[in-house]
């Protein structure tokens, strides 16, 4: 009952693959990767899923209607997180609206030439009778374009809205899905927003958690029902820490009436 896909197959040789297939390293039970819920690879089709750093791989395993059996790559730092996660050294759920903050790579498209700190809140926003898994992103100081001081104004949506985002004028109006973009949510916790890098290249992190975020249920599980994660993004000063998804959509509400909040969709990345 195991998925093992190629590239999980290319990332561990051809010999553990068989060993995975053939029951002798498989767990009979399991905690799915992406649910969180438990899993039994005797009862029911199982993905393995391959969580590969710079000097750690893990191999961890979910229901196969969650997600497919793939190779998930992960800063280290992440992946070191993610295994104190497994061994149960996890901290407890997330209030309803969690924020973290983390630095934007330099250059990334989007932030700017320097080192931009973005804060990012996920919360569930209704959009015409449903709950949908949100992010949103708001930097710390204004945001420059490539190349200039720093000293003309603030071009984090502009340089949003050239990589693809869209202005929103409605909060309860979906925005369209971003290609090339995704959201990493790792182990059922945040790890990373996800942009295309280079033709040719694999995917770079445009936004990356210092620790991994925790969300909560309620996320984890819209999130896997819809595989998809809606990215709502302002300029500094325009949200704020909201520690209540009620408080959380006003300020969104507010952002967009103002004309400085832009949306995009992207599918969830791994988990």
């Amino acid at each position: 009952m195991l998925d093992v896909s190629e590239d999980v197959r290319a990332e561990i040789g051809d010999e553990e693959a068989e060993r995975l297939l053939a029951g002798e390293t498989a767990p009979g039970s399991y905690d799915c990767t992406s649910c969180r819920t438990p899993g039994d690879t005797g009862q029911e089709r199982t993905s393995t899923v391959l969580f590969v750093g710079a000097e750690t791989a893990v191999l961890a395993f979910a229901h196969a209607t969650c997600i497919p059996s793939q190779v998930v790559q992960v800063a280290e730092e992440h992946l070191q997180g993610a295994v104190r996660s497994i061994t149960g050294e996890e901290p407890g759920a997330a209030a309803p609206a969690h924020s973290a903050a983390a630095t934007a790579p330099a250059g990334s498209p989007g932030t700017g030439g320097g080192q931009a700190v973005l804060g990012v809140t996920s919360g569930l926003v209704l959009i015409n009778g449903e709950l949908h898994p949100a992010l949103v992103v708001e930097p710390t100081a204004p945001i420059a374009r490539p190349g200039t001081t720093g000293n003309g104004g603030d071009d984090f949506l502009p340089l949003l809205i050239e990589q693809g985002f869209v202005p929103v004028h409605d909060v309860n109006q979906m925005p369209g899905t971003l290609p090339g973009w995704s959201v990493l949510l790792a182990m059922g916790q945040l790890h990373a927003v996800l942009q295309p890098s280079a033709p040719g290249g694999g995917p770079v992190a445009w936004w990356q958690a210092h620790q991994p975020l925790q969300v909560t249920d309620g996320w984890r599980t819209a999130a896997n029902k819809s595989h998809r994660v809606l990215v709502f993004a302002a300029p500094v000063g325009s949200i704020g820490q909201q520690p209540r998804e009620d408080l959380l959509r006003d300020a969104l509400e507010k952002a967009s009436a103002g004309g400085r909040l832009v949306a995009a969709a992207m599918p969830l990345a791994g988990t």
